[in-house]
């Protein structure tokens, strides 16, 4: 998608589609791009909004311990914030973004919550017995597991994707999740949740992203699968597909013209900041999503309907 001209934080395109026809939509962020994966949050300009001072808790999650993976930046981050103003003890399982998630670590420090971060590659069996070890010793329960950690490349077609890349993509959104929930699930007793990062690019079919879509794809059906599994233990399982949102991953994957256009085809126009998905975070970890299972939340601006 390419745009014609920008004034502030508008931009205005050419509709092939239609014929002559300019449309107009809000612009998440100016031309950029990293070469690292799954990016770095503090070298983003602007830098994502991950709190909003008007969301003020009221003891939804008190004294709960919640496990948020890549919980250093992006959407994770806003979740962990917004679980500490519910009252919740983050444990944060970070790749090796440490300027971020020391960042991370002062910001809910200051805010008066307790949290524990660890380094290591979410891929990893070992670093699954890790972090589960790791926070029962310093919290002693888990509660709450949000499988949020993610990578996710940018190719053109099916024969650009290397063997390589594949079995990464695999490992880290799919793996990871597995390998972490079979060792967090012993320890889940009736009323924990469950919450799954899958994405809106699953729902459309986001032709750039196939190996990353087909992790996504194998979220929802774990996820559904796992709910089911586990209903009458009173675990829930839930997924989240969120639409653009300003995350570390967005430059990270995407060549730097397609950036002021992230969320421009959604029924709002417009790609989200990190702060806006965090209630939803809250309401599928706390009891206000007691009778919800199985169940995909699109909070994607109106960009797939139904």
């Amino acid at each position: 998608m390419e745009y014609d001209y920008q004034f502030g934080n508008t931009a205005y395109k050419y509709d092939s589609k239609y014929g002559v026809k300019f449309t107009k939509y809000k612009i998440l962020a100016p031309e950029q791009e990293q070469d690292v994966q799954p990016g770095m949050e503090y070298l983003m300009h602007p830098l994502p909004i991950f709190d909003n001072p008007n969301y003020k808790g009221s003891g939804k999650l008190k004294d709960k311990v919640a496990i948020i993976t890549g919980g250093d930046s992006g959407l994770g981050k806003a979740a962990a914030i917004a679980f500490v103003k519910e009252g919740a003890k983050v444990v944060i399982p970070y790749y090796n973004e440490h300027k971020d998630a020391q960042d991370t670590k002062e910001y809910l420090e200051k805010m008066g919550g307790e949290c524990l971060f660890l380094s290591g590659d979410i891929a990893s069996k070992n670093f699954a017995k890790q972090i589960v070890n790791e926070t029962l010793n310093r919290f002693d329960r888990i509660d709450i597991l949000v499988n949020n950690a993610g990578v996710q490349y940018q190719q053109d077609d099916l024969t650009c994707i290397s063997d390589e890349q594949f079995d990464k993509t695999m490992k880290v959104n799919v793996y990871g999740m597995f390998y972490l929930t079979k060792e967090v699930l012993p320890y889940l007793k009736s009323g924990s949740s469950i919450i799954n990062l899958t994405s809106v690019t699953t729902f459309y079919g986001e032709p750039q992203l196939i190996d990353y879509v087909t992790t996504k794809g194998a979220i929802v059906g774990f996820t559904r699968s796992l709910a089911r599994n586990l209903a009458l233990k009173n675990i829930r399982v839930n997924a989240i597909a969120p639409g653009f949102y300003w995350t570390p991953l967005q430059p990270a994957c995407w060549v730097k013209e397609k950036i002021p256009s992230l969320g421009a085809d959604a029924a709002m126009a417009r790609g989200a900041m990190p702060y806006e998905l965090a209630p939803t975070f809250v309401f599928l970890a706390s009891d206000d999503s007691s009778y919800v299972t199985g169940q995909v939340l699109h909070n994607n601006g109106g960009q797939v309907m139904g």
